[in-house]
């Protein structure tokens, strides 16, 4: 009997996670002035990120997605795309699991788009689903210090660093990321 119990509170902790992100959604300027700071910290990590940042067609930048929960979790995120150095557009990162997941942390995402037929899918699309069909490498912990030039050949690379909280869950695996209007 004390299973079902659990199971309802990790679904009430997931949900409650993600419903306190959506309510306290950041304006435009707020996004803004974040994925500014969070490239520029991004760029400090490694010398060689100014060099991929620069050569991108594009990059999603969400600067705090923030993930809990307790069997159920949730996690959520808003962001921008930048092409050319300038903001074009507004998304958010979502995603749920069940499993072992108890706790809850934030963390920064960058999205890199190497070339242009990446974007375009990316921009093209309605919902863009990371998944094993999205061809995503993934350089976790932002310094990307084992990425070499053929993982810089790879048409989207995900970085995530700046982790703070009790989870040690560092995949894009099943994220959804849509366009939100800002």
């Amino acid at each position: 009997m004390k299973f079902p119990v659990i199971f309802a509170a990790s679904g009430i902790a997931a949900l409650s996670v993600i419903a306190s992100s959506v309510t306290l959604a950041d304006t435009r300027a707020e996004i803004d002035v974040s994925v500014n700071e969070t490239l520029r910290q991004f760029d400090a990590l490694n010398p060689r990120h100014h060099r991929v940042l620069h050569s991108a067609a594009g990059e999603l930048v969400f600067p705090r997605v923030t993930k809990g929960g307790a069997g159920i979790a949730g996690e959520y995120g808003e962001g921008a795309l930048r092409i050319d150095g300038k903001i074009v557009g507004y998304y958010s990162v979502s995603s749920a699991s069940i499993g072992l997941t108890l706790g809850a942390a934030k963390r920064s995402e960058i999205i890199v788009f190497t070339t242009q037929d990446a974007l375009d899918a990316f921009k093209a699309s309605k919902g863009w689903s990371i998944g094993a069909d999205t061809g995503i490498a993934m350089l976790s912990k932002g310094k990307g210090g084992d990425y070499d030039t053929e993982t810089l050949k790879k048409p989207v690379l995900g970085f995530v660093f700046g982790e703070k909280g009790l989870i040690a869950d560092l995949s894009l695996e099943g994220s959804k990321i849509s366009k939100i209007e800002k």
